[in-house]
């Protein structure tokens, strides 16, 4: 017979869930969902199936729904039970709570009354996207989803081309067509990116092309599932032509010219035409 599981002190616990595959669950948020005294999830029926799997039991706790519909209603309860001292804990639809789902305004309320919030980190659309990218990770901006019109998204998209750094938004499968052809116009069709399909589910799919390639190859197509969408780097006045010329060199010591000029133009965050012609210019002069 298994043992009660330890009793948690009282706080909001922000539980990351898998973003696909039920066994990415940490073994620590498996700890604190056979624990909580309370569990508040934004989809109540993923979390039942979830601890199914995973053979845990809801019991006699509560399970409450959370939400962007209910959230002022369902705070005020959430501290009540905060108050009373027991643990509480949230768990979003998939991936990470706080990162553009409901849990936001809720954490920021448990911080403000003055409870304590803890965090069980684990799953996340936005990092596993950027792993899976090719594209720089050293500095990244995380944009959420952009504006579904069109003017308004090209506006957001000039905000942010200037960024020193790699650009992650998350797209719905009907408009990231219509986004990446925005993205192109606005960034330039050269600039790198990836499109992130269903990450950890059974078909999982990435794309790694140019933004014009990816917005060409989407058109009349229809995806589905989850979508993230990620963006090279702008030309960076910080990167020196010698600079490009030495990561070239370097490159092409084991690589054709396009594959090195693939590699450097990814690695650099620079637009990839601009740096095959340089490429072939080495490659041709013998430098």
């Amino acid at each position: 017979m298994n043992a009660d599981p330890p009793k948690l002190a009282a706080g909001l616990y922000l539980v990351a869930t898998p973003i696909g595959a039920a066994r990415d669950i940490t073994l620590r948020a498996l700890d604190l969902l056979a624990a909580a005294d309370v569990l508040v999830a934004e989809d109540t029926r993923s979390l039942r199936r979830l601890m199914e799997i995973h053979g845990i039991a809801l019991g006699e706790r509560p399970l409450w729904a959370y939400h962007d519909h209910n959230g002022a209603r369902m705070r005020p309860r959430i501290l009540a039970a905060l108050g009373e001292g027991k643990s509480v804990l949230y768990a979003s639809e998939a991936g990470t709570p706080m990162v553009a789902d409901p849990g936001f305004d809720l954490g920021r309320a448990v911080v403000t009354a003055g409870y304590r919030l803890i965090t069980a980190p684990g799953p996340s659309a936005v990092i596993a996207a950027l792993t899976l990218s090719g594209l720089p990770t050293d500095r990244f901006l995380f944009a959420g989803f952009l504006p579904p019109n069109a003017t308004r998204r090209k506006a957001v998209l000039r905000e942010l081309g200037a960024v020193p750094a790699t650009l992650v938004f998350y797209e719905s499968p009907r408009r990231v067509a219509a986004m990446l052809a925005d993205a192109a116009e606005v960034l330039g069709g050269d600039r790198p990116a990836a499109l992130c399909r269903e990450i950890t589910k059974k078909f999982e799919e990435t794309r790694r092309d140019t933004l014009e390639n990816l917005a060409r190859g989407c058109v009349g197509e229809t995806l589905k599932g989850e979508i993230v969408v990620v963006i090279g780097r702008g030309d960076s006045p910080d990167v020196r032509e010698i600079d490009i010329d030495r990561a070239l060199k370097e490159a092409l010591k084991e690589d054709s010219v396009r594959d090195a000029a693939d590699r450097v133009a990814a690695a650099l965050g620079l637009p990839r035409r601009r740096i095959y012609q340089r490429a072939l210019q080495i490659a041709q002069n013998g430098d």
